[in-house]
């Protein structure tokens, strides 16, 4: 029996396929012959669970591997939620705060999970094959430098000292310093390392497309056309998103490399070449989105207090 509700949704299928020239008929026959949706095949679990390809036959290299490509799928996520805040139709402080809850969400399951890293594998197993991974480095996280590029001003990347030159330039100049570029370059030549040429032939295109796109939508320019009382509302979500990338997360990235590679009377060099010591502190790197969401004192002790100083 055909109620009217059936009839009803059945006469809105046929208006909607006949916009697209096609008959009804025909996909109904498609739904008679159609196995059912399984669990396994939605999520492409076969594909996902062979996606890890160790270098060396030590065990804990897969744990090394996941890790990294679920971080990615939580990148992948913000990417998505920047992208809903940035390029509305009409923006919000509803959309807004939505967005940039699931961000932060994100990011503190990131950074709580990243225990897994810093004493979830054993040091001498990490040790070893760990060569084998040359000259590959999380430093190559090119999404991770998109977040960064889609959420504040291009200048604001730059190392401090370096900001007031920047001022006016082009995009590309700017790019051209913005500050993990200096991040991978040999201590003793100050060339850059092989890590960074990989980086930049695969992403720096990419990433000048991006910051062009985003130079007038990114958060903070977002947050900058809203009303003060929308305004008032995120601050305390944009602080903690600020927190969340450019302090808790280099910061667990920096324990992490005190577990595996502090070692005396002199530190093991990353595998990408970084100056890791100097490089991943946050309180070193002082990048902040959303600067006039802080005090003075809060950024000139910018990274300090979580790091226990």
């Amino acid at each position: 029996m055909v109620t009217p509700e059936i009839a009803e949704k059945i006469q809105r299928l046929e208006e909607k396929y006949a916009a697209m020239g096609q008959n009804l008929s025909s996909y109904l026959d498609g739904l008679l012959y159609a196995d059912y949706l399984t669990y396994w095949d939605y999520i492409q679990l076969d594909v996902l669970l062979n996606l890890q390809h160790p270098r060396t036959p030590i065990p804990d290299e897969r744990i090394f591997i996941i890790y990294h490509q679920i971080t990615e799928l939580y990148l992948k996520l913000s990417l998505q939620a920047i992208e809903q805040i940035s390029l509305a139709p009409v923006l919000t402080a509803e959309i807004f705060k939505t967005q940039l809850k699931r961000i932060n969400n994100y990011f503190h399951s990131l950074t709580t999970s990243f225990e897994i890293m810093v004493d979830g594998m054993d040091k001498e197993q990490f040790l070893q094959f760990r060569m084998a991974l040359l000259p590959a480095s999380g430093f190559q996280s090119g999404q991770f430098r998109m977040i960064e590029i889609c959420s504040t001003r291009l200048n604001n990347l730059v190392y401090e000292p370096q900001r007031p030159e920047v001022e006016g330039m082009d995009l590309k100049d700017v790019l051209d310093k913005i500050y993990w570029r200096s991040g991978a370059t040999e201590l003793a030549t100050g060339k850059k390392t092989l890590t960074l040429r990989q980086f930049e032939l695969k992403y720096m295109d990419t990433f000048l497309q991006l910051a062009t796109r985003y130079q007038n939508c990114n958060l903070l320019a977002s947050y900058n056309k809203l009303s003060p009382a929308a305004q008032t509302e995120l601050i305390p979500l944009l602080r903690e998103y600020d927190l969340n990338v450019n302090v808790r997360w280099p910061l667990m990235h920096y324990k992490s490399a005190v577990r595996y590679l502090h070692k005396k009377p002199e530190d093991i060099a990353a595998t990408g070449g970084t100056n890791w010591q100097q490089f991943l502190p946050p309180k070193n790197k002082r990048i902040v989105f959303f600067p006039a969401l802080w005090t003075e004192e809060e950024l000139n002790n910018w990274g300090k207090i979580a790091m226990g100083e």
